[in-house]
């Protein structure tokens, strides 16, 4: 319950309805009032390649389906810097439900949201770097 406890005034909590955190785990992300969007995002891990930093999952109920998408997938990608450290590269696909217009203007917010998040997540490991090894 990593998010909950670093980012409290967006997530509410983590509920595991199957698995241990690894590939085939459902989990299902739910959000605090903050975020105006939806009330929470039901994902699947695909895949865990620790050797290559790689973490795929599938968004499979709530979050933007049924709203603007029919279709989430995605995948984060963890790529080291000489100095130390790590830039992590977030790459998602989508399908539109038919008729639906994305607003790019709200992509970059999202964007820009999820990169302070990834920040504080960071910060909070890097303050506390026994706590998920």
């Amino acid at each position: 319950n990593l998010f909950p406890k670093v980012l409290p005034e967006f997530f509410s909590s983590v509920t595991f309805f199957q698995g241990d955190g690894g590939v085939g785990t459902i989990k299902q992300f739910n959000f605090t009032p903050a975020n105006k969007d939806f009330s929470y995002a039901k994902e699947r891990v695909d895949e865990i390649d620790e050797d290559k930093m790689v973490y795929k999952y599938t968004t499979i109920d709530g979050g933007p389906l049924g709203k603007k998408l029919s279709a989430l997938n995605c995948e984060l990608n963890f790529v080291p810097r000489k100095e130390g450290g790590c830039v992590v590269i977030w790459i998602c696909n989508y399908e539109t439900l038919p008729g639906a217009q994305l607003d790019e203007g709200r992509g970059q917010e999202i964007k820009e949201h999820s990169g302070a998040m990834f920040k504080k997540i960071e910060q909070y490991l890097l303050s506390n770097p026994n706590l998920y090894c």
